[in-house]
């Protein structure tokens, strides 16, 4: 059976939750609508606070990749890396040329596998990688600073289980 076309001006419907998950309705949509937010606006600005160059966002997300693949995988390759960003390899290897060249990464040959590359960051990119994590604490902080600190602190458990939970083989990618 072939779907019909959909209707480009109809509104979109919103999904009905199963009655055993009616107390989640709109959860997943805030938390699409966050991730969209945030996604490019958090790092813009991180790289302009912690290296006073705009153009320094790649290096902040190769940074997030590498140190996020190498906890789970130890060496980290550039197809790892594109892994974590969403990206083909050729992008990802494009934004890691990059990072190298500004001194945040180091492109070694792998112990494991010599005709493998991997990569490691440098205590320069350590530095900002630093400062992004302390730039996103504070944007946490400021977010919630109206909150109970029973509720914030409740909230920040529960982001870090599901990044957890999220970055697990089981987990969603």
């Amino acid at each position: 059976m072939i779907p019909e076309p959909h209707d480009q001006h109809a509104p979109v419907a919103e999904a009905v939750p199963a009655p055993d998950r009616a107390h989640l309705a709109g959860a997943g949509t805030a938390l699409f609508r966050l991730v969209r937010f945030w996604s490019r606006r958090w790092v813009m600005a991180a790289a302009d606070e912690v290296t006073g160059d705009m153009s320094r966002v790649q290096d902040i997300l190769v940074l997030e990749a590498i140190d996020a693949a190498s906890s789970r995988l130890g060496e980290v390759s550039v197809t790892d890396v594109a892994h974590e960003l969403g990206l083909d390899r050729s992008g990802a290897s494009r934004m890691i040329s990059e990072a190298v060249r500004h001194g945040c990464v180091v492109r070694a040959s792998s112990e494991q596998d010599g005709r493998r590359a991997t990569l490691t960051i440098t205590p320069a990119g350590t530095e900002i990688l630093t400062g992004a994590h302390a730039y996103q604490e504070e944007v946490f902080a400021r977010l919630t600073s109206t909150w109970d600190t029973q509720d914030t602190t409740r909230l920040a458990a529960y982001l870090r289980r599901l990044a957890g939970e999220a970055g697990t083989p089981d987990g969603p990618s």
